[in-house]
């Protein structure tokens, strides 16, 4: 099939059918879902077990010790937005998406094969944080490749609700994740569930990611990357182009980003369940019902999700943005007067109420991010800018959240933190224009690098 697509340029592979445009929403929700599932499971660990499995012998700040190896990934993931951003551009969005798919799956099998420090000592949480290292890397290289795949598939008209497809991976890996971790409670209870028990859903990793990779096999190129190929346009050193020119961008893109992940990384960074359960807390509630909550509150955040993206094709992406930034100020005052009541179906309340805004910070995202970056280094734009975000926001989260109450043996300032981010998030924001239904594709390359930024005519 040959003509001009809606953003005014003529792939010469295939243009993007309806049913072709049905398989990349699948196979970009169903990779995004595999990725995330592997991610969140060790956040999910380190907040029940991993502390007392490889980090106890270590001392009195084990659990401290355990959340920061979950902030560690990111200080990789730009390294994965590196790597995937310059070969994405020079080699295609789905070849990297594949590689990734590997990359994390097999570091989360191996985690799930890992011997504890009674058994090696030092090298258990050494050969761990290695793994986490890998996990980081890919997570970093996926998410762009994820989004440009739908978003430059997408009619103009649609790139909110294609680009929330991968967007939902998040909270399906978090359900995912917690589903299963609470489902080995009940096959693992007490002791068994840190002997053993723990150990299944990385293991099921391995499942997942065949599948994923099934999937994401026979799903076309991009259409854009499909041109920029075809013309030879692609950029030499894309990201050497994207600094030089981009560099403010980047960052206010990243604090976009940094506002929502430093709150939703409470539940994905596996705080809220570390917190909850932790039986010498003030809450020390059940492993089990925690985690059924934690995956309730997903399905909250999924929804939310794909509401934002089906939104911002109607009002904009900054208009939605700005209503979802107040929802989440709404969730973050509400979530530790909720949990700290010690009932779990409060407990739900608060994570549920936190997922709307985090559900609308976050839809739009994939779409808002695409329609900043010009084409030819759009993959390298979008994937620094998602990894320096999560480093500024989620990275150490949950770290800095454990430290402050146990610093103040209180949640108040954690609150206070998380208000702070919402707001670097808000002002970021705000310093953007609304692009949204701006051509995508190569011949619009010149009215892509003006700059979105108020105050600045280029970029």
């Amino acid at each position: 099939m040959s003509g001009q697509s809606q953003d005014g340029f003529t792939p010469t592979g295939t243009i993007a059918t309806a049913a072709d445009r049905r398989r990349v929403v699948f196979a970009t929700v169903v990779g995004t879902t595999v990725e995330w599932y592997d991610f969140f499971i060790y956040a999910t660990a380190v907040g029940l077990v991993f502390g007392q499995l490889f980090f106890e012998p270590l001392g009195a700040d084990s659990a401290l010790i355990a959340f920061a190896t979950v902030g560690v990934s990111f200080l990789f993931r730009p390294l994965g937005a590196f790597l995937a951003g310059h070969y994405g551009d020079k080699l295609g969005r789905k070849t990297v998406l594949m590689w990734t798919l590997i990359l994390m799956g097999a570091a989360t099998a191996l985690i799930g094969l890992l011997p504890t420090y009674e058994t090696i000592g030092i090298m258990a949480p050494i050969l761990l944080v290695l793994l986490r290292i890998i996990q980081g890397i890919s997570a970093g290289g996926e998410w762009g490749g994820a989004v440009l795949m739908a978003v430059e598939h997408a009619p103009r008209k649609k790139r909110g609700i294609f680009g929330a497809s991968p967007q939902i991976g998040v909270p399906l890996g978090l359900l995912l994740a917690s589903g299963v971790m609470a489902l080995m409670t009940v096959i693992a209870p007490g002791d068994q569930f840190a002997i053993w028990g723990w150990r299944v859903p990385f293991l099921l990793s391995v499942v997942l990611i065949l599948v994923g990779y099934y999937v994401r096999r026979k799903v076309e190129e991009s259409p854009v990357f499909t041109e920029l190929a075809a013309r030879k346009e692609k950029a030499r050193m894309p990201i050497a182009q994207l600094f030089r020119k981009h560099l403010l961008l980047v960052i206010i893109a990243a604090l976009v980003f940094a506002g929502n992940n430093a709150v939703g990384y409470m539940t994905t960074g596996g705080y809220i369940q570390g917190y909850a359960t932790n039986p010498e807390g003030a809450i020390g509630l059940e492993r089990g019902p925690v985690l059924w909550a934690v995956a309730g509150s997903a399905v909250t955040w999924l929804l939310t999700t794909l509401l934002a993206g089906w939104l911002s094709d109607r009002i904009g992406r900054r208009t939605t943005y700005v209503i979802g930034w107040v929802l989440q100020l709404v969730g973050v005052f509400t979530l530790f007067p909720l949990v700290n009541t010690g009932e779990i179906g409060l407990l739900f309340a608060g994570l549920a109420i936190l997922t709307i805004g985090l559900g609308f910070t976050y839809g739009p995202q994939a779409a808002l991010y695409a329609e900043l970056f010009p084409a030819s280094i759009r993959f390298s734009g979008v994937s620094i800018s998602y990894a320096i975000g999560a480093i500024a926001g989620g990275a150490f989260a949950p770290t800095i959240a454990t430290a402050i109450v146990s610093a103040t043996g209180s949640t108040d300032a954690v609150t206070w933190y998380l208000a702070g981010m919402t707001l670097i998030g808000l002002v970021a924001t705000l310093l953007l224009r609304d692009r949204s239904g701006i051509p995508l594709g190569p011949d619009h390359e010149e009215e892509q690098s003006v700059s979105p930024i108020y105050g600045l005519a280029k970029a």
